[in-house]
């Protein structure tokens, strides 16, 4: 992959991270020009197949291995791409349907990353399952953008910490840092397609349009919680995790980590375009309760 500080697409990053000159409405035509752009000017065409994958010492290598999340996470990939991708085929607008596309094509890359990870280091997978197209295409994209919310969100963090604690070699680290940025790509054109979105309906609909996306918020909780339990048994998932990065930071620490890597990486963009607020937000008002 290209070097996150000079490849072009960092170029286009830090560009559009200047352009924040005029007042931009969210739900106008300039919104979604905004949001759709920066998606698709920032894209890095980075290829999995040829990712130089680093040779590991034996203890980096079981650590590796020995992570019970790589099924988990071949299985997140592939059905975020088909909901995406699935729904982007609903589109008419042709700007937006190619950021739709785009980030659909982006999740699909992502499982083939770990694809060629995993085959690389030889780590067994169980079988995959198929990947059926949803009944509901606008419903499953919004599960996947509630869902990478969550997981992106905790997952800057814990990235963070790996580094830190040199969990994974630096090699490895920086191999998975352009896929890492694009999470937090896609979350931030699933926050600002959504406040368009919402602009988009009679007044009448917005209010059944927020509680949809509640109900679909805390069901993405529900399923991540099942997960956890799946993972880590009866332990909280970030608890599990790090500890399986073998460090001793307190679950107030890390949680204090992941707003300020959130903020770090979302800093790169335009700052007219809307931040998610919905998880940060959480974690706030839970340090204020957490000694």
């Amino acid at each position: 992959m290209t070097d996150d500080s000079t490849s072009p697409a960092a170029a286009g990053r830090l560009t559009a991270g200047r352009l924040s000159g005029g007042r931009i409405t969210l739900g106008t035509e300039s919104h979604k020009q905004l949001f759709c752009r920066m998606l698709l000017d920032t894209h890095d065409p980075y290829k999995p197949a040829v990712i130089e994958w680093p040779r590991l010492d034996d203890d980096a290598f079981a650590r590796l291995t020995g992570l019970p999340i790589w099924d988990m996470a071949v299985r997140f990939e592939g059905q975020a791409s088909m909901a995406v991708l699935t729904y982007a085929a609903t589109i008419q607008d042709p700007l937006l349907r190619e950021a739709v596309t785009m980030d659909g094509n982006e999740e699909a890359r992502h499982k083939l990353v770990l694809s060629k990870m995993v085959e690389f280091y030889g780590i067994k997978l169980e079988a995959e399952p198929d990947y059926p197209p949803p009944a509901d295409p606008e419903h499953a994209f919004m599960q996947t953008g509630y869902g990478e919310c969550l997981d992106s969100f905790f997952a800057f963090g814990l990235f963070e910490l790996a580094r830190r604690s040199g969990f994974f070699p630096l090699e490895l680290i920086e191999t998975f840092e352009p896929v890492i940025q694009e999470e937090c790509r896609h979350i931030l054109f699933f926050v600002n397609w959504r406040a368009w979105h919402r602009r988009q309906l009679p007044w009448h609909r917005r209010l059944l349009f927020d509680l949809r996306c509640m109900r679909i918020f805390a069901g993405r909780i529900r399923a991540r919680m099942a997960t956890a339990k799946d993972v880590g048994g009866k332990e909280n998932f970030t608890a599990t995790s790090s500890k399986a990065i073998e460090t001793d930071i307190k679950a107030r620490d890390l949680m204090a980590l992941c707003l300020s890597e959130n903020d770090r990486r979302m800093a790169r963009y335009d700052g007219r375009l809307a931040r998610p607020r919905l998880v940060p937000t959480l974690v706030r008002i839970a340090l204020k309760f957490i000694r």
